[in-house]
């Protein structure tokens, strides 16, 4: 773990030195990526220390979230639907050509590209069974590296100018703030939130933004912190024993991540156009990565992170309630 933090370290710094966008998450999902491949079976980073910059992350977007947005609810409702419309009808299409190109079975095309959550969408493969699991988890890790370290690139040059962060904060405040956010985790668990450890954090700072008590702005040092926690663990998600995969289904994965970031490339132009926003907001907010990812990318490049956040959860809500049970719904009455 120690190595591990070494590494991410180190290339936090090269990119920082080197003013590549967001330094401080791609410098350690590059260096950790490729350290792997030199350094074997030495390289460890839990679960939970992910999990801690996702709180971390997820109280700083709450920070930033404006309950505003919601009075034109109805006309990003109606973007919200056309563009997840258009994005699984899309996908449908590359499972079909993916399934005919690599031998794959239509299911496992489906689960593979469907763009929800990594840790989701694997689950739901292990739950079905007669699901390639191998090919569903490389397809996923491919699309999470592809977007988070692609799309910072195209939007770099898009960048909001975002206030300063006050230097003067108050220590005990914040880490009040962290620590009530990661006792309530457990509580988003129980009622099934999509990304507890992200989303939690959210709802517990606009519940106090409800009640006009006002969170101390999180240091810019402490988001560093949260961003090489979770830079390192994307960096060891993809291990080299995954690509063992066939040679069809590797360059599938990858066509199938330049085919969606494609896609939501064109439908954001359109987005920012209808509805007067930017193009780093209106773009992670139809990028096919996931919810905490793309609110990350969002706090860091001072986008517009109520938009960002509310477009992201509802595609994961739309997956989990329509498409993904509308799946098991298709195969199990093929199955009687």
């Amino acid at each position: 773990m120690i190595l591990v933090f070494i590494i991410a370290l180190i290339g936090a710094l090269i990119f920082s030195a080197l003013s590549l966008p967001i330094p401080w998450l791609l410098g350690p999902i590059f260096s950790v990526l490729i350290a792997q491949f030199f350094i074997k079976d030495r390289l460890r980073w839990p679960a939970v220390l992910r999990n801690t910059g996702l709180i971390i992350v997820g109280v700083a977007i709450g920070q930033q979230f404006d309950l505003a947005l919601f009075s034109d609810f109805k006309s990003l409702l109606f973007f919200m639907v056309i563009v997840n419309l258009i994005l699984f009808g899309f996908c449908l299409g590359i499972a079909w050509v993916i399934s005919k190109t690599t031998g794959l079975s239509f299911k496992t095309s489906v689960a593979a590209n469907v763009p929800g959550g990594l840790s989701q969408l694997v689950l739901f493969a292990e739950e079905e069974g007669d699901v390639n699991l191998t090919a569903v988890t490389y397809f996923h890790i491919i699309r999470v590296l592809g977007v988070v370290l692609f799309i910072p690139f195209l939007v770099s040059g898009h960048v909001v100018s975002g206030g300063a962060i006050p230097v003067s904060v108050d220590a005990w405040q914040v880490v009040l703030l962290i620590l009530v956010a990661a006792a309530l985790v457990p509580l988003g668990k129980k009622i099934k939130l999509p990304v507890a450890h992200f989303l939690t954090p959210i709802l517990v700072i606009i519940v106090l933004k409800l009640f006009s008590i006002e969170a101390a702005p999180m240091p810019s040092d402490v988001l560093h912190v949260a961003q090489i926690l979770i830079g390192a663990y994307i960096g060891l998600l993809l291990k080299p024993e995954t690509l063992r995969l066939p040679v069809k289904v590797l360059v599938g994965g990858i066509a199938s991540t330049i085919s969606m970031i494609a896609l939501t490339y064109g439908t954001s132009i359109l987005i920012a156009n209808y509805l007067d926003l930017s193009f780093a907001t209106s773009f992670l907010s139809t990028a096919p990565g996931g919810l905490d990812q793309m609110g990350l990318l969002a706090a860091a490049v001072h986008a517009d992170i109520s938009v960002v956040t509310v477009f992201q959860l509802f595609r994961l809500l739309f997956i989990f309630l329509c498409i993904l049970p509308l799946i098991k719904w298709i195969y199990s009455e093929k199955n009687t």
